[in-house]
C-alpha cells in the first residue's frame, strides 16, 4: 500500500474478516490461512475472523474475541468478491444486532473487493498459470475463454462477473470469451461450454471466479471434464480459482484503508434494493436482515452445537465464492427468472 494504515492511538482498533463459511472443511481451511496472512500483514491490530454459515467461528465469536482484548472499534470486512445479498444484507444485520448489544463498541463495515485492477491481475495470472501449464501449441486467437461466477439473484453483482470475463479477454486478446454461473442465474456451466464447444475453439480455457474452493468448484470443473469427454477434439483446460494471492490481499488492505479514510462507498446506483433494476422492481426497499441464523456455525462436523443438519440448493444472493450445495428459500425473495432452461439451478452432481 502506499500510505501507512492510520489508528486512534486514544481507541483499541480491531479487524473482524467475515466470511460465508461452507461445510467444506478445505474451503474453511483456506479462509482461515487468508485471515492469518492478515495477521501477519496488521501487526498494529487484533485481526479475527467468522462465518456467516455452516463453520465456526460464527462471526459473533469473533467480535468477542476482538472485543474481550479490549477493542472498542471494530474495522468489519466482508471475505466476498462481490457485494450480493450477504454482504448487503446479511452481514450487516450481524454487525448491526452485536452492536446493538454492546453499545460500547463501534463497528464499521467494509465494502466487497469489488472490480479492482488488482484483482483484475490476480485473475491474469491465474489464467496465464492455466496457459503456462497447457503450453503454447494453440494460439490466443484459437483460444476461448469462459469465466464461471457463482451466481447470485443480484443483477449488479452478476454483471461484475462480465465485466472481469470482458477485461480478461482483451487483456489476453482470445478469440473469445464467455460468462457462465455455479448457480441461481443463468446460463450454467454446461450450456455455457455447449455453446462455446460449437463456436469451433481448439481450447477453452474454464477460470472459476472463486476465492476459495469447495463443492461448487468442484462441480464446476467435474462439468467441464463432462463436455470435454463429448468434444475430444477440443482442449479444455481448467484454471486455479484466486484463493490467497497476494493481490487479494493487498485488496483486504485496500478495503480497510477506505473505512479509516472515510473513502468506503460501496456501489449503489444499480442495486436492487434500492433502484428499480429490471425484472427486480418489487424488490426495492426490502428489509435489512439475515437468513442465516438457523445454521450459524454447523457443516464441517466439528462444532455443530447441536444444530440441525439439513443439505439442500438456496437460490439466494451470493456475490462470492463458497462451496455449499444446498436451497433454502426462507425468506428470500424468489429470482424473477427461475423457469429459465439455462438455468438457474446450483450445480449438482
Amino acid at each position: 500500500m502506499n500510505s501507512p494504515l492510520l489508528t486512534n492511538p486514544f481507541q483499541k482498533t480491531g479487524v473482524m474478516l467475515c466470511g460465508h463459511g461452507s461445510r467444506d472443511a478445505r474451503a474453511v481451511a483456506e479462509f482461515t490461512a487468508l485471515a492469518g496472512h492478515m495477521k501477519r500483514r496488521l501487526p498494529q491490530y487484533d485481526v479475527d475472523f467468522g462465518f456467516l454459515e455452516f463453520a465456526t467461528p460464527i462471526i459473533r465469536d469473533g467480535l468477542d474475541a476482538l472485543r474481550a482484548k479490549g477493542n472498542t472499534r471494530i474495522l468489519a470486512l466482508p471475505g466476498m468478491l462481490f457485494a450480493a445479498g450477504h454482504a448487503k444484507n446479511d452481514i450487516p444485520s450481524v454487525l448491526n444486532r452485536y452492536q446493538a448489544e454492546h453499545p460500547d463498541v463501534s463497528i464499521q463495515y467494509g465494502r466487497d473487493l469489488g472490480i479492482d485492477l488488482k484483482m483484475l491481475r490476480a485473475a491474469g495470472e491465474r489464467v496465464q498459470q492455466a496457459l503456462d501449464a497447457a503450453g503454447d501449441h494453440v494460439g490466443r486467437h484459437e483460444t476461448a475463454l469462459v469465466v464461471v461466477g457463482r451466481g447470485t439473484s443480484d443483477p449488479d453483482a452478476n454483471s461484475n462477473i462480465a465485466k472481469v470475463m470482458r477485461m480478461l479477454w482483451e487483456g489476453f486478446g482470445f478469440g473469445w470469451a464467455e460468462t457462465a454461473y455455479s448457480g441461481v442465474t443463468f446460463p450454467l456451466v454446461q450450456p455455457a461450454l455447449e455453446h462455446v464447444a460449437k463456436l469451433g475453439y481448439r481450447r477453452v480455457i474454464v477460470f472459476p471466479y472463486f476465492l476459495f474452493t469447495g463443492i461448487l468448484v468442484e462441480r464446476i470443473y467435474e462439468h467441464t471434464d463432462r463436455v470435454a469427454a463429448a468434444h475430444p477434439e477440443i482442449e479444455f483446460v481448467k484454471a486455479g480459482y484466486l484463493n490467497d494471492h497476494p493481490l487479494v490481499l493487498e485488496v483486504f488492505e485496500d478495503r480497510l484503508q477506505e473505512i479509516l479514510a472515510g473513502t468506503n462507498n460501496m456501489n449503489c446506483q444499480m442495486c436492487k434494493y434500492r433502484a428499480q433494476v429490471l425484472g427486480f422492481e418489487d424488490e426495492v426497499g426490502l428489509a435489512q436482515e439475515s437468513h442465516h441464523h438457523h445454521v450459524e456455525g454447523i457443516g464441517t462436523g466439528k462444532h455443530d452445537h447441536g444444530h440441525h443438519h439439513h443439505d439442500h440448493d438456496h437460490g439466494h444472493d451470493h456475490g462470492h465464492d463458497h462451496g455449499h450445495g444446498h436451497d433454502h428459500n426462507h425468506g428470500h425473495h424468489p429470482y424473477p427468472h427461475a423457469d429459465h432452461p439455462l438455468g438457474p439451478k446450483t450445480l449438482t452432481k
